[in-house]
C-alpha cells in the first residue's frame, strides 16, 4: 500500500459513517455549484408566475417579489456562494501563507513586522472588515471576494507561522541547508509540504466563513448586485414579505445551513483525524 493510501485523513473518511455523509453532501454542493445554471428549470432572472407564490408542482419552493422561481435562484446562488468561498479563501492562502512563510522562516525583525501587521487586521471582526473594504472598493462580486479574502490573511498568515516555526529546524531542513539549498528551496519543498494538511482542515471553516460573510453583505446590499441571484440578498427580500410568504426567505436560508454545517462538520473530521488526542477532549 502506497504512503498516502494510508494518510489519516484517508482511513478517517473510510471509517467514519458522519464524515462520508458530509463529505457527499459537500460534494453535492460543488457539484450544484458548478451544474446549477444548467438544471434550473426557469431562467433565474426571468418573471415566470405571479409573486409570492408558495410551493408547488410547479414551483418547487414558490416565487419570489416579482415572480421569479425560487428553487431555480437558490440553485444559480450556489454558484455564487462557491464562487466567493473557494476565490476568497485562495486570496487569504496565498497572501497569508506567504507573510506567514516568510515570518516563521527568517524570524526575528521580519516576524515582528508581520505579526504585528496581522494583529491589527485581527483586531477588526470580519465582517467588519469586509464592509470597509466593500466600503472603499464599491459593492459587487469581484470586490466581495476581495473583500473576504483580506479579512481571512491573518488567520493563514498566523497558521503557517507556526507550523514552519515547527518544521525549520527539524532534521530534514538541517540537512538540505547543509548540502547547500537556498532559502526558496528550503520554504517550496521541504518545510510549504508539510502544512497542508492543517492548511486544508482550517480552509474548510474559512469556507464557511466566507459564504456567511458574503451572505451578510448581500443581504446588506453590498455583496453581489441584484438582478444576480444571491442567497443573502434572496433572505433580505424575504425577510420584508416573512409573513405573506415565509418560503422566500426560509429557503436560501436552509441551503446557508445546509453549507455552513456540512463545512463545519467535514473539518472537524479532518481535525479530528489529525489530532485524535482532539477527539477524546471534546
Amino acid at each position: 500500500m502506497s504512503p498516502s493510501a494510508d494518510h489519516p485523513m484517508l482511513r478517517e473518511l473510510r471509517r467514519s459513517r458522519v464524515t462520508q455523509i458530509a463529505t457527499g453532501v459537500a460534494l453535492i454542493y460543488l457539484f450544484l455549484g458548478i451544474a446549477g445554471p444548467w438544471l434550473a428549470p426557469f431562467d433565474p432572472l426571468e418573471l415566470v408566475a405571479a409573486p409570492r407564490l408558495g410551493p408547488g408542482s410547479e414551483h418547487w419552493m414558490g416565487t419570489d417579489e416579482i415572480g421569479r422561481d425560487t428553487f431555480s435562484r437558490i440553485l444559480v446562488g450556489t454558484r455564487a456562494a462557491i464562487t466567493v468561498g473557494f476565490v476568497a479563501i485562495g486570496i487569504g492562502l496565498l497572501l497569508g501563507g506567504l507573510i506567514g512563510t516568510v515570518a516563521g522562516f527568517y524570524g526575528s525583525f521580519v516576524d515582528s513586522i508581520a505579526m504585528r501587521f496581522m494583529d491589527i487586521l485581527l483586531a477588526f471582526p470580519g465582517l467588519l472588515l469586509a464592509l470597509a473594504v466593500i466600503t472603499f472598493l464599491g459593492p459587487g462580486m469581484v470586490n466581495t471576494m476581495v473583500a473576504i479574502g483580506i479579512g481571512g490573511i491573518p488567520g493563514y498568515a498566523r497558521l503557517v507561522r507556526s507550523e514552519v516555526l515547527a518544521i525549520r529546524n527539524r532534521d530534514h531542513v538541517l540537512a538540505a541547508r547543509a548540502l547547500g539549498a537556498s532559502n526558496l528551496r528550503i520554504m517550496a519543498r521541504h518545510i510549504l509540504p508539510l502544512t497542508m494538511s492543517s492548511v486544508l482542515v482550517y480552509s474548510t471553516a474559512q469556507l464557511a466563513r466566507a459564504v456567511l460573510t458574503e451572505a451578510g453583505l448581500s443581504f446588506l446590499g453590498l455583496g453581489i448586485q441584484p438582478p444576480s441571484p444571491s442567497w443573502g440578498a434572496m433572505i433580505a427580500s424575504g425577510q420584508r414579505s416573512f409573513l405573506s410568504a415565509p418560503a422566500m426567505g426560509i429557503f436560501p436560508g436552509l441551503a446557508i445551513m445546509g453549507m455552513v454545517f456540512t463545512l463545519n462538520l467535514l473539518g472537524d473530521s479532518m481535525r479530528d483525524a489529525l489530532d485524535p488526542h482532539q477527539r477524546g477532549r471534546r
